[in-house]
């Protein structure tokens, strides 16, 4: 369950960075920045659940925990941005305006922040998270995955029928559960 809890929290802090950054920047889109309708950016927790399985989180040596969580997140943002983009015809996010990208959908230095920040998260985040979950219930983890798979169904759902990502503002939550 470790791997799970991973996934969700780093998807849950990872949606509230974005959030942050998006109201410090004033960007543009505010509204949504994720694939579900909950609180996740799963590029985050998929991200830094790969870096962990890479053994980034074992590595000695800080360069080797920043190059292997910046190479998988990065290799993460690629595929899914790839993804989202094939399968449902959407673009969460698009980086053509900065300098050093690859089709727009990942550059360099959020590439260079990918490995800052996994860093900070095996060092601090990473122990909270394993001493946390050690501590949940496998009932309470199994009502978060149920609710997690519904609202990635729902989401996919609204995707394939609007291409639209801000169909998925909570907001639009009640409609798009009629369509």
């Amino acid at each position: 369950m470790l791997l799970f809890w991973c996934f969700w929290i780093y998807s849950f802090l990872g949606y509230g960075l974005e959030k942050a950054l998006a109201r410090v920047t004033h960007a543009r889109k505010q509204v949504r920045k994720a694939f579900l309708f909950s609180p996740l950016c799963p590029a985050y927790g998929l991200g830094m659940t790969t870096a962990l399985l890479l053994g980034a989180g074992e590595a000695e040596q800080i360069w080797e925990q920043m190059l292997v969580g910046a190479s998988a997140a990065t290799a993460v943002e690629y595929a899914l941005h790839w993804g989202y983009e094939k399968f449902f015809g959407v673009r969460f996010w698009d980086y053509d305006a900065l300098h050093f990208t690859l089709g727009g959908r990942v550059s360099l230095p959020f590439s260079l922040l990918w490995g800052v920040l996994s860093l900070a998260a095996f060092r601090f985040v990473q122990p909270v998270i394993e001493s946390f979950s050690a501590a949940v219930p496998l009932a309470a983890a199994n009502a978060l995955l149920l609710a997690f798979t519904v609202d990635a169904l729902y989401s996919a759902r609204i995707l394939l029928l609007s291409h639209d990502t801000e169909r998925l503002a909570l907001g639009n939550l009640r409609a798009a559960l009629r369509a």
